[in-house]
């Protein structure tokens, strides 16, 4: 009788490390951040900060109490103009991108105008052109509605690409698809096209809403009591710059945290359909 050789054994699975097995991804990463963040205390502190100084300004650098007009300051302000901004932005970004892709010549024209003119100037001199210049033509804007005017035209204009990106990204076939099972254009647009869009336009989006946050900073220029605003006053008042420009960039850092968290919950709801099912 003929004998057959044995088929090869499957390779064993080779025993992990014990760092792998006590220390898993996400606690190697949460030890990682406290590193950093240890580094990073570190290295403020070598600035031989006051900290009195930060505990009597922080309410109103964090904007727990009204500003002598009335109405809010600090980083209350400053969420309130980014809050108006990005609502503004994502609807204006979102027209100006179904213009571009229209056959209509003259909304592609003023689309494609509006997409150059304020992706291609600083955001600055926007915001003091719609400051300085339109009380000329007699209309006078309140500082903190210019600037919200501001950043909602200079973001509108990156906002549009990233949004006409997404909807040309998704796949011609479903379009083709859809139209075969007999649904409508606009139904294919808001049910098929614009969920598989999104997974791609989310991450550029938050961090184009993220710069707002930081680009916010500008409005300072017009008077408006937002976080820069309070921190350089509150230095040249005490000659204390870095104290207050340190607990700035904090209060950024953690309100574009909570953006970047708002980021991965979206990112999991939209991507659900290409999660690895095991």
């Amino acid at each position: 009788m003929t004998s057959f050789p044995r088929p090869p054994q499957p390779p064993q699975p080779v025993a992990e490390s014990l760092l792998k097995r006590v220390f898993g991804f996400r606690t190697r990463l949460y030890l990682t951040w406290a590193a950093m963040l240890g580094l990073f205390a570190s290295f403020f502190l070598s600035f031989d900060l006051k900290f009195s100084i930060i505990l009597d300004k922080l309410p109103n650098l964090i904007g727990l109490h009204l500003a002598p007009n009335g109405f809010l300051q600090g980083a209350a302000l400053t969420l309130f103009l980014c809050l108006c901004s990005i609502v503004a932005s994502s609807l204006l970004g979102f027209i100006t991108a179904l213009a571009r892709l229209s056959k209509s010549a003259v909304a592609f024209g003023i689309a494609s105008f509006y997409a150059s003119f304020f992706r291609g100037t600083p955001l600055l001199i926007q915001i003091l052109l719609i400051y300085l210049g339109l009380p000329q033509l007699g209309i006078v804007p309140g500082a903190i509605a210019a600037g919200i005017i501001a950043l909602s035209l200079n973001y509108g204009a990156y906002l549009s690409e990233i949004f006409r990106a997404g909807i040309v990204g998704v796949p011609h076939g479903q379009r083709e698809a859809s139209l075969a099972l007999g649904m409508r254009e606009s139904v294919i647009f808001w049910r098929v096209t614009l969920p598989q869009a999104m997974r791609t336009i989310i991450p550029p989006t938050t961090n184009q809403f993220i710069s707002m946050l930081k680009d916010s900073s500008l409005i300072s220029v017009m008077g408006v009591w937002e976080v820069m605003f309070l921190a350089q006053s509150y230095g040249r008042s005490s000659y204390r710059y870095i104290e207050m420009l340190s607990t700035a960039a904090i209060i950024y850092w953690l309100m574009s945290i909570g953006l970047e968290l708002i980021q991965a919950r979206m990112e999991q709801h939209y991507g659900k359909a290409y999660k690895q099912r095991s």
